[in-house]
């Protein structure tokens, strides 16, 4: 697959997340608003990634959308968010 099939590929895989992504309020949450700091973070990862995309530049989308896939797999495994790949 080249390098511009992942890309496209990782890049759809992260709007689904982000569009199902649920914020989970329990006690071991810090403040639900450092949450949503850290999910818009991975949305501008996400627009970087499309931007870079779109523009030919296709390592470069693959490694913004491995932020935004990072910065959500770290919310997702300390129990802040749900959401699936």
């Amino acid at each position: 697959m080249s390098s511009e099939e992942l890309a496209t590929k990782y890049i759809q895989k992260a709007e689904r997340a982000l569009t199902e992504l649920k914020i989970i309020n329990n006690e071991g949450c810090p403040d639900t608003g450092k949450v949503k700091k850290v999910v818009d973070e991975a949305k501008r990862y996400l627009e970087d990634a499309k931007y870079y995309l779109a523009n030919g530049r296709f390592e470069t989308s693959l490694a913004s959308v491995a932020y935004c896939e990072g910065l959500l797999d770290a919310l997702r495994m300390l129990g802040y968010v749900e959401f699936s790949w």
